[in-house]
């Protein structure tokens, strides 16, 4: 017995339609739809396996550019990629004994030197603005490694353009101050030209208005948060380890690092440090490898 779907055969098909039969049967376009298919034409889908092979090649050209610039820059090792970002951000609280009088009750921005994470990563960050060396801009692009700025006006004044590579690279520029003055020795009024006025200036500049402020040296009283506050900070991360071209400091007496640690470097050359800020990131990337630590976003865990 001859199926009904069948469209030719013995079965009262026509000559024309056992001929059309016979081109579909022989691979030719099939101009009509297959039984219960909507009429017309089917258009061509590449298979989902060669999307997937695309992506793959594409991530074996992207892993292979990074292991060359690894060797291009120097390092020891090809710095680990960081997990995906936390969807539900941690909650962040001002370290034991960084508080001031009525931080919790005035709701005053967190201070913090480490972002509460399982994650096994550190965040790197940079202070002031004085160096601004195009070969450490290179570096950072070609190994991926993401760092955000704490910028000082009377020193990025000097070459605005520089830091808008930056932020076009995908850096978060944040607030440190119009002219890094010790903040504690200042009234209210001063601390807070000092803090809205970078506001000002980033914005201006650059399109964002900071959420994230670090005062100059890491020194604050109540006064400080309160302007902060009132200027549209919602955090003040300091910094766990400090990092420079020739050598570590460390917050910690046992000297090791912690997931979610915040490293503390500065905008600086051959004039103030003992090599130039690629030196620095060598340094910087060799530990934190060497130890297991990917380096990621702050402002992804904020």
């Amino acid at each position: 017995m001859v199926s009904g779907c069948a469209e030719g055969g013995s079965n009262g098909g026509s000559r024309e339609d056992s001929a059309e039969a016979s081109k579909e049967g022989s691979g030719a376009e099939r101009t009509r739809p297959f039984h219960g298919q909507p009429g017309g034409r089917r258009p061509l889908v590449a298979p989902a396996a060669r999307a997937l092979d695309a992506y793959a090649a594409k991530l074996r050209r992207s892993h292979a550019a990074r292991v060359a610039a690894a060797k291009r820059w120097g390092l020891a090792e090809l710095p680990l990629t960081p997990p995906v970002p936390p969807e539900r951000k941690p909650v962040l609280e001002t370290r034991k004994g960084f508080e001031v009088d009525r931080h919790v009750q005035d709701g005053l921005p967190p201070v913090f030197t480490t972002i509460p994470t399982r994650d096994k990563v550190v965040f790197l960050t940079i202070d002031d603005g004085a160096e601004k060396d195009p070969a450490f801009l290179r570096m950072m692009s070609e190994l991926k490694i993401p760092y955000s700025a704490f910028l000082s006006d009377y020193l990025i004044k000097e070459d605005y353009g520089y830091f808008e590579r930056m932020r076009d690279r995908g850096v978060v520029l944040n607030n440190h101050t119009l002219n890094h003055r010790l903040m504690r020795a200042l009234p209210y009024a001063a601390q807070k030209r000092e803090i809205c006025g970078m506001q000002d200036v980033i914005e201006k500049r650059y399109g964002t208005r900071p959420t994230l402020f670090r005062p100059p040296y890491g020194s604050y009283d109540q006064d400080t948060l309160r302007a902060a506050k009132v200027c549209g900070i919602r955090a003040v991360p300091l910094w766990n380890e400090e990092v420079f071209a020739d050598r570590w400091e460390y917050r910690e007496s046992d000297r090791a690092l912690r997931p979610g640690d915040i490293v503390l470097s500065h905008f600086r050359g051959r004039g103030d440090w003992k090599g130039t800020m690629p030196d620095m990131i060598r340094r910087f990337l060799d530990l934190v490898t060497a130890k297991g630590y990917a380096v990621a976003r702050l402002e992804d865990y904020l």
